[in-house]
């Protein structure tokens, strides 16, 4: 989740598009057939709620008003994907025309609900090539079964943020690119307080807020389904290699019991507590966004790098797990032409894209705003820019029911890390039976 050309000259002459509406969505027309060069008012929602994100996001859509005076966008911040959802089921008239998500978990049920319309028709009509557009995970997690329903707005990159007045201290001269120089780190910079810490090295716990499953996975480079859509966590040896590789960190620094203890003491995740930020551990993952944050809490101390590496994968060092904002256009819109203005104009001018990303902190989601010199000069925020450009980079990929197969491996890995789990290679062939169950259900 993100805490995350110039425009036209003159609208785009009005394109009937014939597209499929399904039957599970609210009453839509199926088809783009509104005059997007005449007066009118289309209404956006979004999730952001801090003042300098409405601020970006408002500013922005001035931008595309100047552009485009004939029409208007009414919009309403704050929207959670539950309320997406409903409106997006129930249509009518106080259904929104353009809709962002910060939770790209759900395009595979979007796309395959029909209730987002498919934009692959709106982008050749204006000679758009996502490829030479978008790079390449977040074209990923904008599409399912080949249904291009959404695109990026705006991406996050997660890399390693270390302390590095802790560094010095403990004589660490650079941050570690594999990881048993992580591992060898990690312990360096761990400094017991009775039975607990004065200062620990890394939170291994799955549950240490950003170091999720899925996040370190991604440093494997691992496939959660094989060609033919099967979970193949048990299959695939970077799980195993993960779940080793954490399972080891945990014992290193300290047994679970203890370490679970300590990370009861961490302050919220987005609060100016956060242990990253009060000093508590030395290093950890999170996002491109807690450079912001942390100075805003007055921390100056901390470095950024990418995440360390398998050693076997150290040639690939750089990458990182990639996730996003989403935005597109609900079914139910009867003004799909000039809805499409907007998204067009959010997604693809780069000046749009740059200045957004400017304004919170978040990855610019294309290629051209990428190497736009107008980007945050921050050396920090170009170490983010680095990984969302890394061709090893990855993401978790769309599902018909959305994240319900991240939740199933979170659960487990709760349940293996804590012991309530004890045999690794038949608790990931369960993760596979169960993931395999939950979308057979759900097609």
């Amino acid at each position: 989740m993100s805490r995350l050309t110039k425009a036209a000259a003159a609208v785009a002459a009005t394109a009937a598009i014939s597209l499929l509406a399904s039957a599970c969505t609210g009453q839509s027309s199926g088809s783009a057939n509104d005059d997007a060069s005449k007066d009118v008012t289309i209404t956006f929602w979004h999730g952001w709620t801090a003042p300098n994100e409405l601020k970006a996001i408002n500013d922005n859509v001035a931008r595309f008003e100047k552009a485009h005076p004939n029409i208007h966008v009414k919009v309403q911040g704050n929207i959670t994907d539950d309320k997406i959802n409903q409106a997006l089921r129930a249509g009518g008239s106080k259904a929104p025309d353009v809709v962002s998500s910060f939770t790209t978990d759900n395009v595979g049920q979007f796309c395959s609900s029909g209730s987002m319309t498919d934009l692959a028709p709106f982008l050749a009509k204006d000679k758009i090539d996502p490829a030479a557009t978008f790079p390449k995970p977040m074209l990923e997690y904008t599409q399912f079964d080949g249904k291009r329903c959404t695109l990026p707005l705006l991406g996050d990159a997660y890399g390693l943020y270390y302390n590095k007045k802790a560094f010095a201290a403990a004589g660490i001269t650079a941050p570690p690119k594999t990881l048993s120089e992580f591992k060898a780190d990690a312990v360096k910079l761990t400094k017991t307080k009775g039975d607990s810490y004065s200062q620990l090295g890394y939170m291994p716990n799955f549950h240490g807020y950003e170091s999720t499953t899925t996040h370190l996975a991604a440093q494997w480079g691992v496939k959660y389904f094989d060609a033919n859509g099967k979970s193949q966590v048990a299959k695939d040896p970077g799980f195993t290699a993960m779940f080793n590789w954490q399972q080891d960190m945990v014992k290193s620094l300290g047994g679970f019991g203890k370490l679970e203890k300590y990370r009861n003491t961490f302050g919220d995740e987005f609060g100016a507590k956060n242990p990253l930020q009060t000093g508590q551990v030395a290093m950890g993952i999170d996002g491109e966004w807690r450079l912001g944050m942390a100075k805003d809490a007055g921390m100056n101390d901390l470095g950024v790098a990418p995440f360390p590496v398998p050693d076997d994968q150290a040639s690939t060092y750089g990458k990182g797990y990639l996730s996003g904002t989403i935005i597109g256009i609900a079914n139910t819109s009867s003004k799909k032409n000039a809805a499409w203005e907007l998204v067009k104009f959010m997604t693809t001018d780069t000046d749009a894209v740059v200045s957004f990303a400017n304004a919170i902190h978040n990855v610019p989601s294309t290629l051209a705003a990428l190497k736009s010199p107008k980007l945050d000069a921050d050396p920090g925020f170009k170490t983010f820019l680095d990984i969302a450009q890394n061709p090893d980079s990855t993401t978790t990929p769309p599902s018909i029911n959305g994240g319900a197969y991240q939740l199933t491996l979170q659960d487990f890995g709760y349940a293996y890390e804590s012991g309530k789990s004890k045999n690794l290679s038949s608790g990931l062939q369960g993760v596979d039976t169960q993931v395999d169950k939950d979308i057979a259900q759900a097609k």
